[in-house]
């Protein structure tokens, strides 16, 4: 929810094709890619089905014999070590991309601390951090962030493109200077924006998936300075999508196109009910 200020293959007769079950999720719909096969199921389905098999069956030949009589040969299995490339690769780029979203979430975090939220940011420093995000999303090692528990607890926001939030037009002293969160619940699929200070401004609200890393937003209460609770009107909707999520930090966008980083501070916390 945007914060708101208040290889299924084909027969052996065609070897090279595979039809990939998945509708690759954008900044729309879909699910993240589905396989048929079980991780590393699909090298074994071809060792046992003999078509493109990483098991080879060799003849040997006895001891002292050619080995060419219908009895003389003994058979012996002999397991091609190609058949362990594939998982050897995956390891590899796994371990790449966990290093390349440490050295960006390293630039990202530099590259926003003296914007003041994205208040102070000017039109090169908002094209800086929106490269910096577009490569952290190509690397997040959590592809369906709503089956996650990374998800879940309160999140403290670090920077924004939204001027709802920020409020760059009224003076310093009548934004929201405090700090600034946004909790979410999966299970119960319901999130929670909270302003401290000056206002204390609160807003709950539930979720609807989309798909796998998108949700609808349907605000249901306001509170004022924490206390007076407003119900909310029907246009009190938008949409959320988790674009970048590890155990530390998420990267999120708004139907409205703007983007938010936040970073975790309490994984226990639980949105009211």
């Amino acid at each position: 929810m945007a914060l708101v200020s208040l290889s299924h293959s084909l027969p052996c007769a065609a070897p090279a094709s595979s039809l990939p079950l998945r509708a690759e999720p954008n900044a729309s719909s879909s699910f993240p890619p589905l396989s048929s096969s079980p991780r590393g199921g699909a090298g074994r389905g071809r060792a046992l089905g003999g078509c493109g098999s990483g098991l080879a069956l060799a003849a040997a030949p006895p001891a002292g014999g050619s080995g060419s009589g219908r009895h003389g040969g003994r058979w012996r299995a002999a397991v091609s070590s190609f058949s362990f490339l594939p998982s050897f690769f995956a390891g590899n780029k796994e371990k790449e991309d966990s290093e390349k979203a440490e050295r960006l979430k390293e630039e990202l975090l530099a590259a926003i601390k003296p914007l003041d939220r994205g208040v102070d940011a000017t039109p090169e420093d908002k094209e800086r951090v929106e490269k910096i995000v577009q490569q952290l999303e190509e690397v997040s090692p959590v592809k369906e962030p709503l089956k996650s528990d990374l998800l879940n607890g309160k999140w403290e926001l670090l920077y924004t493109t939204s001027e709802s939030i920020l409020q760059p037009e009224r003076p310093k002293f009548l934004r929201p200077f405090g700090t600034i969160y946004q909790a979410i619940n999966t299970d119960t699929l319901r999130a929670q924006n909270m302003e401290t200070w000056p206002y204390f401004n609160q807003v709950t609200a539930n979720l609807v998936p989309l798909n796998s890393r998108r949700v609808a937003v349907r605000f249901d209460y306001f509170k004022i300075f924490s206390l007076i609770p407003i119900k909310s009107p029907g246009s009190g909707k938008g949409e959320l999508e988790i674009t970048y999520l590890d155990e530390e930090l998420r990267a999120s966008r708004g139907d409205k196109g703007n983007l938010f980083i936040l970073k975790m501070v309490d994984p226990t916390y639980r949105v009211p009910l």
